[in-house]
């Protein structure tokens, strides 16, 4: 039988598809572009806008083939199975518990319902919050081109005001390091150069981990200094076996050439944490800080545990590690009770800042967060003001930032040809487009080339360069 996969939302759910994939190609099972008996429908819950395009996937599969079989699964699946469960498209519901197990899910199914009833639906969604162990895939690579990504957490404890996620993802769960570099290995085998580490909140890796685990990877890894026990009041620290001892051992993996860091808390940000980083020679400067809001009031009402004040200092502590460091954001426009005075407090501390990029958010209320209940919710127009200045203040300074590398000479792995340009990415995360023949694409595409930054495109926000 062919099966056809559609995503939205984060790298962690592109990773899970692609697992998802691979358990159905070893079990016999074909992978469609077109047409499928099949179609699964991996779901994002993190805003309004995500959960409706969910169900136009769900619909435009069901349009493809009529008689196929829908399967819905991630975060919408977990937070509104039932709503799901009212479609006449879906056949098969699963959660997030659930995803390692979609191939044997979908093969009892198709065993017990030889003719199909839309009353007779499959839905398997356990309590996530009651999920205590990382459920791991096994070792599998979801490849955006030459850049592998590898999922190492999931689970989330933050309960930020206006996210719905640690509700869908439950509680914090850290993959066995073990697991992570045996996958890492896998890749480098494979010609990959680059690794992208992400989670669902990546700062927390290792916090669940037991004492006699923590004592267990000490010692495998050859860390001979005494750990600290976890201390309550700094709620990143887990004492033994975090993010960094995970990076340190990441680094010394041969064939890989570039690890890069998917979203950071921006507590993690350190003077400790920082210096060792900065001994890892194959970390990309690129860092996501996520801060969501310049203004302190609005933060506290976010519940993001933590000020302008302590966010700055983490950027510092950066640029000071790492003088070419690109710095990327995600902003809010718009949260409840946001006035006008709240919103330039916000633009003057980007102002300040100077990130590289900003991905601009417009706030939509979400069932079953706190701040959908909020008072004064804002209104749609002041939010698409809001929004819109904030994405001309990114622009501008992300072509100011590529103009500083006019002239220069970087290193670029490239990883297509399209359109008469190779397009590749700098460690910090440009994008760089060097004009070639196809005939030349075996000695260019995976290389990383050095290339001279001769143009910068104002209206791409791309560099243009020659090798």
């Amino acid at each position: 039988m062919k099966v056809k996969f559609y995503t939205l939302g984060c790298k962690v759910n592109t990773y899970e598809t692609e697992a998802m994939e691979q358990q159905f190609i070893t079990n016999g099972y074909s992978l469609s572009d077109d047409i499928a008996d099949i179609y699964v429908i991996n779901t994002c819950a993190v805003t309004n806008i995500a959960e409706r395009k969910s169900r136009q996937m769900i619909r435009r599969a069901k349009e493809q083939n009529p008689k196929a079989i829908i399967v819905v699964c991630g975060c919408y699946a977990q937070t509104s199975k039932e709503e799901i469960e009212k479609m006449n498209e879906v056949d098969v519901v699963i959660g997030i518990n659930e995803k390692t197990d979609i191939v044997n899910i979908v093969s009892e199914y198709l065993k017990s319902n030889n003719i199909k009833s839309d009353i007779n639906k499959n839905i398997k969604v356990s309590d996530v919050m009651h999920q205590n162990e990382y459920l791991d895939f096994g070792t599998t690579t979801y490849t955006e081109l030459n850049r592998a990504v590898v999922k190492v957490q999931d689970g989330c404890d933050r309960f930020c005001s206006y996210c719905i996620i640690p509700y869908a993802r439950g509680k914090v769960r850290s993959r066995n390091p073990e697991s992570v570099l045996r996958e890492i290995v896998q890749i480098s085998q494979n010609g990959i150069k680059e690794v992208v580490i992400t989670g669902i909140h990546l700062a927390s890796y290792g916090k669940d981990f037991k004492q006699d685990e923590v004592e267990e990877y000490r010692r495998t890894f050859g860390y001979e200094e005494k750990y600290n026990q976890f201390n309550p009041k700094d709620d990143l620290h887990t004492g033994g076996f975090r993010l960094i001892e995970l990076l340190e051992q990441i680094n010394k993996i041969k064939g890989i050439e570039r690890i890069r860091l998917g979203s950071l808390e921006p507590k993690l940000i350190t003077d400790e944490f920082v210096k060792r980083l900065s001994n890892l020679d194959k970390i990309c400067p690129h860092f996501h800080l996520s801060l969501q809001s310049g203004c302190d009031k609005t933060l506290k009402e976010m519940n993001r545990r933590y000020t302008t004040e302590e966010f700055e200092k983490s950027c510092n502590i950066l640029r000071r590690a790492y003088p070419e460091v690109a710095l990327t954001t995600d902003i809010i426009v718009g949260f409840p009770n946001e006035s006008n005075i709240d919103f330039e407090e916000t633009y003057k501390f980007l102002q300040k800042i100077k990130f590289y990029k900003m991905h601009i958010f417009k706030y939509s209320p979400k069932k079953g967060t706190v701040a959908i209940n909020m008072p004064n919710q804002v209104d749609g127009n002041i939010k698409e003001e809001r929004s819109k200045k904030l994405i001309e203040l990114s622009n501008k300074y992300q072509n100011e930032y590529n103009k500083s590398y006019l002239g220069k000479t970087v290193k670029v792995l490239f990883e297509e040809y399209k359109n008469g340009y190779y397009k590749g990415h700098t460690a910090n995360y440009i994008v760089v487009n060097v004009k070639g023949k196809e005939e030349e694409k075996k000695d260019i595409v995976d290389k990383l080339l050095n290339v001279q930054i001769i143009e910068c495109d104002e209206q791409t926000i791309e560099l243009i360069g020659q090798i």
